[in-house]
């Protein structure tokens, strides 16, 4: 998928899509549409096959638009970067987003039961957790996604999981004020974070998915490809050997955060969480599974980006649905390897 000529929501770019399908079994994908001035939404649009495999998309129209005030800035705007869960224990997907609002970017949900039709949650509230000495609310959030099913928490109970990326450094928002990492954390570099909310809070008010806690850290960067920092691709899914979770890693250098523009190499690797314990990785990849090698992948809004955003099954086949390079939406077949 790439921006139609003379579409004024696409000038700058479609990219890191979210997926699923309608009730009517129809794959779709719920792509980043840039709008000038890199305002974004979050548009529509069902996946053509061709003997089964993905190979372009029909148009559908826009599904959300940051028409919230804490959605938009004075200078900024949008809805950025969705992903979504279909938890068949709510009977609703669940899509999280990056609400581009006054204090930069925060996560944010939201729910439907057909993809067309969605619910402001409203934003993630994370609760205090007195061990971290921080509040995870101070800071800018990112690549939230939610297990599709209850997982074991760290009581033992049953809990909705999501992974998410918090980053530490608030000069963006205080010049000088830099880096505050929570208790226990010594590497300042961002990397994938995960927290619970208990099922039958859920059950009983759909919004207190909005509330997690029991926030604990999941996995760092560790390898020269992932240098910069790590953060969850699509939502995890189930495998024989636990929860395959594709995430990205960067490498290269980052000047402003927030920039539009910066020198890094978005690559994707792999890892396995616990089943028993989510929150553990049981294995992960030493080397990118995949990097950018096309021309759509080398050159773009940020050159060098290949960045995971869903997974969808086809006839027994998976397919990864990616960003390239912040102006294209590309797919790749994942195999099983022994």
């Amino acid at each position: 998928m790439s921006p139609l000529p003379g579409v004024a929501n696409e000038v700058e770019g479609v990219l890191n899509p979210a997926s699923g399908r309608t009730p009517d079994g129809k794959l779709h994908l719920l792509p980043r549409l840039v709008a000038e001035g890199n305002v974004s939404r979050v548009g529509f649009a069902e996946v053509t096959l061709d003997n089964g495999v993905p190979t372009g998309v029909e148009r559908r129209g826009v599904v959300l638009e940051p028409d919230e005030g804490w959605e938009r800035g004075k200078n900024n705007a949008g809805v950025e970067d969705p992903r979504t869960t279909w938890i068949e224990a709510l009977g609703r997907h669940v899509m999280s987003y990056v609400a581009y609002g006054p204090l930069g970017p925060k996560p944010a949900l939201a729910v439907s039961e057909d993809l067309v039709n969605w619910e402001r949650l409203g934003p993630i509230q994370f609760e205090y957790q007195p061990d971290l000495d921080t509040d995870l609310n101070l800071f800018p959030n990112k690549d939230v996604v939610h297990f599709p099913e209850p997982v074991p928490g760290p009581d033992g109970g049953l809990y909705f999981a999501m992974l998410h990326r918090p980053m530490w450094d608030l000069g963006w928002f205080r010049p000088g004020e830099g880096v505050h990492l929570p208790a226990g954390v010594t590497d300042e570099r961002p990397g994938i974070w995960i927290s619970y909310v208990p099922v039958d809070e859920v059950k009983q008010d759909i919004r207190a998915l909005t509330r997690p806690r029991h926030h604990r850290l999941v996995a760092l960067s560790e390898h020269p490809w992932e240098d910069l920092k790590i953060g969850a691709g699509p939502a995890p899914i189930r495998v024989e050997e636990g929860w395959l979770l594709i995430h990205h890693g960067v490498s290269g250098h980052i000047e402003d955060p927030f920039a539009q523009v910066q020198t890094v190499n978005y690559a994707a690797g792999a890892m396995i969480l616990d089943p028993a314990d989510p929150a553990q990785v049981l294995a992960r990849t030493a080397e990118p599974l995949m990097a950018p090698e096309t021309e759509e992948e080398r050159s773009g809004t940020v050159p060098n980006v290949v960045f995971p955003t869903a997974i969808e099954e086809v006839d027994g086949v998976r397919y990864v649905f990616y960003g390239m390079a912040d102006a294209h939406i590309g797919v790749a077949r994942l195999d099983r390897a022994e």
